[in-house]
């Protein structure tokens, strides 16, 4: 018996759970027609593979036909999910883990025009600020109808295999109801008494209890305070806790902190890299301490070390690491190994959940085979056939098609021609918010040493120096470069987001930033240049700027530069520049039409910053294309299909050529990871 504390089980219930780590409910996203099929099943049963204690799946599953998948949620209001789910927890059980499901009524916090296009209900006509749908005020067919859906999905659950069911109450219509801020009802579920306000609540667990006996786990995460004026405080709810430990009808509470019906109320709850780690834990742990009660929590737990202390100090009795195991779903299986320093460390970048709320599905930024489990692997096979393979770039890109070649077997050699491996990440983390991205290389690196692999620093390759390497495969890996060529005129008078991210130019003191990449760089210079004292527009042409950096990623940058005085435009375009003594006019127009399209309007700046994407560097590709077998083609095919490139154009050639991310073209570090891991894997 281990004396770790995260690998002591615990007894929940009838339960008996292995370990102390917790996957919290999340929605991935993966659903297809509403069902957890085989996409969905696969990354769930990855994640007991890898040891955790108990997964819980949706975040979450829809109990009604008026609460529609706004997230992509699994629809537990259909009989025909039911061998879905089966499905889902023989194979998690197969593998010693627990299962869970989270169930829900989303309330207002959806919009209309989903699903059946039936109104939005809440417990007021108040509008929820994230979706903006203006819901329905509950009447009392309503409620009672709703309590019903919630005992049925219970039931499916329950004849699907789960080990229980949690209820989500913070945002949704359960917390809807409990908030005073947000329950204007009269009579028996409304008013301001708790008793009133918790009734539905404690009437949804009572119907669910009555459906699924007592060998079921019935659970909760909640708001035990709001952080919100007019809403549950934190007096409140520790009367709250208190009272849903007492109704006899619950397992466990599941505490967390804040309100999500605004971008930054959420990113406050799943706090973002350059946030604090666990800013919710103590909190948790006075919850725990108040109720002598079963307790989980969940909230930016990154790393192995936080999590034994939660689980050490006694503040909670099980730990969740959700986007951790998003991350690496092995983490338990690593720590049983005493392999802590190979997990992939989660870096708070939320690509998973920022691209979530924009309808995408949920991939974490620097493992590429989380969401593919059904294609892309977590653990790397021995190749059959030991080849020499040369890379160029030591970015992400590079990086990743070293340590997977290398795990491979293959012998590897890394060319990069500076002095230190990152390529734009470097960049990127010169941002104190944003130092954590240097976690993706830091990683790689030592998985790449680990492995073998040998790297050449300060060397700019060139045809002769690879083809000194006698390579089997070539894999240029050298990225792009700024792209600032975009004006009709003027474009010498501009400098770019990199060069004011290196600090190669400094700051002006009246600066526009034309922005239409819309990617983090833009936003970074924008905030340096603001830190400095200057006056700073950031400028696109999109009608919303910086869509690619998403929507809780955005909340730091606008808290600094809105308090930073920073001027937002959209729908404009910097169409050329001139120098006039020592200011620069910038002419800008605009792609809606009128007098403007031609740059009429004028900005008298001293720095044009433009974040334009990158341009490929290409030119090494180009000069080896000739003596390559496969002239430098990637079959699609093949590659989609998880076979080896076979390709043969030019019978002559020594070696097989490649080029990935932004060799190829500008796009972001999970593209580039995942070129990366794609083509390597089956090298």
């Amino acid at each position: 018996m281990s004396s770790d504390p995260l690998l002591q089980p615990y007894r929940l219930k009838h339960l008996t759970l292995r370990n102390r780590i917790i996957v919290t409910s999340h929605e991935p996203a993966y659903p297809e027609d509403g069902m957890p099929k085989a996409r969905y099943r696969a990354y769930t049963v990855e994640r007991a593979r890898g040891g955790v204690a108990l997964t819980m799946t949706a975040g979450s599953a829809a109990v009604s036909k008026d609460s529609p998948p706004v997230f992509n949620n699994l629809l537990a209001y259909k009989d025909e999910i039911v061998p879905y789910i089966r499905e889902m927890t023989d194979a998690v059980h197969e593998e010693g883990a627990a299962i869970m499901i989270q169930l829900t009524h989303l309330g207002r916090r959806t919009r209309w025009d989903k699903g059946d296009w039936l109104p939005v209900v809440a417990p007021s006509h108040q509008r929820e600020a994230a979706h903006r749908a203006f819901p329905k005020k509950l009447e009392d067919w309503d409620i009672a109808r709703i309590i019903k859906d919630f005992a049925d999905a219970a039931e499916r659950m329950k004849a699907g295999g789960m080990d229980g069911v949690e209820l989500e109450a913070y945002g949704h219509l359960i917390d809807q109801f409990t908030s005073p801020a947000t329950n204007e009802l009269d009579g028996p579920y409304g008013g301001a008494s708790l008793d009133t306000r918790l009734r539905f609540c404690l009437d949804v667990f009572r119907a669910m209890r009555a459906r699924v006996g007592e060998d079921f786990i019935l659970g909760v995460r909640y708001t035990a305070d709001e952080c919100l004026p007019g809403g549950t405080g934190q007096a409140e709810g520790l009367e709250i806790s208190r009272r849903l430990r007492d109704s006899g009808l619950i397992d466990y509470l599941n505490v967390i902190r804040g309100h999500i019906d605004t971008d930054p109320g959420l990113t406050d709850v799943i706090p973002i890299q350059g946030m604090a780690n666990s800013p919710h834990l103590d909190f948790a742990g006075e919850i725990r301490a108040a109720t002598n009660f079963p307790t989980f929590h969940a909230a930016k737990i990154p790393d192995v070390a936080t999590a034994r202390h939660a689980i050490a100090s006694g503040k909670v009795d099980m730990v969740g690491m959700t986007r951790a195991h998003m991350t690496d779903p092995h983490i338990v299986r690593k720590i049983i190994e005493k392999r802590e320093e190979d997990i992939r460390p989660c870096v708070g970048a939320n690509y998973c959940l920022d691209r979530i709320y924009q309808g995408g599905m949920a991939f974490c930024i620097h493992n590429a085979a989380t969401g593919r489990e059904e294609t892309m692997p977590h653990t790397i096979a021995k190749a059959d056939v030991l080849r020499r393979i040369v890379i160029v770039g030591a970015g992400p890109a590079g990086l990743e098609a070293a340590r997977v070649s290398a795990e491979r077997g293959h012998h590897v050699v890394v060319f990069e021609a500076a002095n230190q491996p990152g390529g734009q990440i470097r960049l990127t983390a010169q941002s104190e918010r944003r130092r954590e991205m240097m976690s993706i290389i830091a990683w790689r690196m030592a998985q790449c040493e680990k492995q073998g692999v040998t790297f050449h620093f300060n060397s700019w390759a060139d045809a002769e120096t690879i083809a000194a390497e006698q390579p089997d495969v070539v894999i240029i890996a050298t990225g792009g470069l700024p792209h600032t060529d975009v004006l009709s005129t003027g474009n010498d008078l501009v400098v770019s987001a990199w060069d004011i991210l290196s600090g190669d130019v400094k700051p002006g003191t009246n600066v526009l930033v034309f922005d239409d990449a819309g990617d983090h760089a833009g936003l970074q210079a924008a905030e340096i240049i603001a830190k400095s004292g200057a006056k700073v527009e950031i400028m696109t042409p999109d009608r919303a700027f910086a869509p690619e950096v998403m929507a809780m990623n955005l909340v730091p940058y606008m808290r600094t530069l809105q308090a930073l005085d920073a001027t937002f435009t959209v729908t404009y375009r910097l169409h050329s520049a001139e120098r006039r003594g020592n200011a620069i006019v910038a002419r800008v127009g605009s792609d809606y039409g009128g007098n403007l399209s031609a740059g009429a309007k004028e900005r008298i700046v001293d720095q044009i910053v433009v974040n334009h994407g990158t341009i490929p560097l290409d030119d090494l590709y180009f000069e080896l294309r000739p003596a390559s077998r496969n002239l430098g083609e990637v079959s699609y095919d093949a590659l989609l299909s998880g076979e080896p490139q076979t390709l043969v154009h030019n019978p002559a050639g020594t070696y097989r050529l490649f080029r990935i991310g932004d060799a190829v073209a500008a796009r972001n570090t999970h593209a580039a990871i995942y070129d990366a891991l794609r083509l390597a894997k089956d090298l």
